[in-house]
């Protein structure tokens, strides 16, 4: 019999597989699949130690021990890291919302007759994986809704003089510590007067309200439950499940929808989302005896309020409280009346100004306590009943603060007589001013000069004993919260020599990404606006011009260079998709005496 055949070798992989292979290995020793529980159970380890964090920090900053004020530091500094590792393991990019959209506008385009060109941006903006799911639903609705009433027929646009085809943006950014998501069309715009008209015919308004709205108000009507301008029921809208839905959706998660439109040139609508659920910077305050925190994105100023300034401060419109706030009536809630609480009151109250969507309003507190970063623990089905906190917390001394709502705070107070206030107020500022006008904070550096800065980035306003300054690699730096300060002073970088030596420094603490550097001046004069009206330029270092201010000429700093002065990597690219603790912190002197601040 025949041999049977010897089996023929395999042949030699080629070097080109060899790569393959290698690639492989690589990527997969590179990468691991993970339990999302495991992930949802490390963020909750992350928070425990997070308050245990903020009790050693407070622990540390009470003592004279050395060794545990620096442990305290390395802590603070290993536990931030940890949680910004952890977070962003949550993190997925919103181009997975966006990989959807360009078959659906196809398809909704398609039923509606539009034609329409959909723009993507910032897919690669970064979002906690529960959130990113929660604002799935609400970003269809919006962008049906664009489609279908924003975007015009093409005969109709091209009679308008414009494009017949129409353009759809969907673009996400990082701003103020929040992710926003923007739906944009160049349509027909929503007309606010037949929002009023629709209000009214429906019964939702009576036509004496609708008379006494601005435009912004009349668009808020939008979000009333069942509110539809749709005419006829199709498949895409006229349903009546309106922007109310899309409203509380995003606010469940702690978020905010805004929306801006014109006539005729189209609408943007805005949301608003906080980067996670389970962390967040918050100011603690007191009222009746109680400790309450507001969550920071929701904060723009504190005002101090003595008896005096109470009683002249604080006036009454259809018997509602407003605050004459730099010329403008601020409604007032009082924050023990809207939750129906008694208890011992402060003298001097301090007026929290928040916003609310774009509602703007002050909430009266009895004391402003501090800033920290809080862990959110979920409510009880009786205390979630009441509709005015979103969560619990548990603070660095170890007592419990409930977290403010805002938005429902909002609702509750600004639906009856404070609602007609706020309208009030809003007419009284006017038609504004014809040009921009930003709030500018005046320092005094010594020898009668007084200097301007914007306000938009200052965080907080401390003092520190001269005695604490030290010295790294020549530059002048103080143990700031856990972390080191870099200083400049102003007086020495304009040129004001000859100023006597103070016990005590006053610093404008400027933050961004993470990063500190506190301006030493000599003194705070005041916040005013600036209209940016009467500048004129000048050439001196520093500077980068000067204006008339309360009748004083005030020269206007070159923040840049000044904070360059004291850290020259302050401005360097940073990862933004978590932000430091003390970014956009309320302005406090001292942590007690108030005397303004912005987001």
């Amino acid at each position: 019999a025949p041999a049977p055949a010897a089996p023929v070798p395999a042949a030699a992989p080629s070097g080109n597989a060899d790569e393959v292979g290698t690639l492989r290995a690589g990527a997969a020793d590179a990468s691991i699949r993970v339990d999302v529980d495991l992930l949802d159970a490390l963020m909750r380890q992350v928070g425990e130690l997070v308050l245990a964090r903020n009790q050693i920090s407070r622990l540390a900053t009470g003592t004279e021990d050395v060794d545990l004020a620096r442990s305290a530091q390395r802590l603070n500094l290993i536990a931030g890291e940890l949680q910004e590792g952890v977070m962003k393991t949550r993190m997925q990019p919103i181009e997975h919302l966006w990989s959807k959209m360009p078959r659906m506008v196809r398809d909704i385009a398609a039923a509606c007759a539009r034609e329409v060109q959909l723009e993507l941006s910032g897919g690669d903006t970064e979002l906690d994986r529960t959130l990113l799911e929660a604002v799935k639903d609400p970003l269809t609705h919006l962008v049906r809704n664009a489609v279908d009433h924003g975007i015009e027929a093409p005969a109709d646009r091209v009679a308008s003089g414009k494009a017949s085809k129409g353009v759809l943006a969907l673009r996400a950014y990082h701003a103020s510590g929040q992710v926003v998501v923007e739906v944009a069309d160049d349509g027909r715009g929503i007309d606010p007067d037949k929002i009023g008209a629709k209000a009214v015919q429906k019964g939702l308004r009576t036509a004496d309200q609708v008379s006494s709205m601005s435009q912004a108000d009349l668009l808020q009507l939008l979000f009333l439950p069942g509110f539809s301008t749709a005419e006829a029921v199709t498949n895409v809208s006229g349903r009546g499940v309106g922007m109310d839905v899309v409203r509380t959706k995003i606010e469940s998660i702690g978020g905010a929808v805004e929306v801006d439109s014109t006539v005729g040139r189209g609408t943007t609508w805005r949301l608003r989302i906080p980067l996670t659920l389970a962390i967040m910077p918050a100011l603690t305050v007191e009222c009746a005896g109680d400790l309450y925190a507001i969550p920071q994105v929701n904060l723009l100023e504190l005002v101090a309020l003595d008896s005096q300034r109470s009683e002249s401060g604080i006036e009454h419109i259809h018997e509602a409280p407003v605050y004459r706030l730099r010329g403008e009536l601020l409604p007032l809630v009082s924050l023990a009346s809207v939750l129906e609480i008694d208890g011992p009151r402060a003298d001097n109250a301090v007026i929290a100004v928040v916003q609310s969507d774009q509602q703007r309003f002050g909430v009266l507190v009895d004391r402003v306590l501090n800033t920290e970063e809080i862990v959110v623990k979920p409510l009880s089905a009786r205390l979630k009943a009441i509709g005015a906190y979103s969560g619990a917390t548990v603070l660095g001394d170890g007592h419990v603060a409930l977290i403010l709502d805002v938005q429902a705070i909002a609702r509750r107070a600004l639906a009856g007589e404070l609602d007609m206030a706020a309208r009030d107020a809003h007419s009284n500022a006017g038609a504004a001013a014809a040009h921009e006008v930003q709030q500018v904070l005046v320092v005094g550096i010594g020898g009668g000069r007084q200097v301007a800065m914007p306000l938009a980035s200052v965080a907080r306003l401390e003092h520190v004993q001269a005695e604490n300054v030290e010295y790294v690699g020549g530059r002048e730096v103080v143990q700031y919260r856990g972390t080191i300060l870099p200083l400049a002073r102003l007086d020495r970088i304009l040129g004001a020599y000859g100023q006597e030596e103070t016990s005590e420094l006053l610093l404008v603490v400027y933050s961004r990404a993470g990063r500190s550097v506190g301006l030493v001046v000599r003194e705070i004069v005041d916040i005013v606006d600036d209209d940016s009206a009467r500048h004129s330029d000048i050439e001196d270092a520093g500077l980068v011009g000067s204006t008339v201010l309360g009748d004083k000429v005030t020269e206007l700093l070159d923040v840049r260079r000044a904070i360059l002065a004291a850290d020259a990597a302050f401005y360097d690219e940073r990862p933004e998709q978590v932000r430091s603790t003390y970014d956009d912190l309320p302005t406090q002197v001292g942590g007690s005496e108030l005397v303004g601040a912005t987001r």
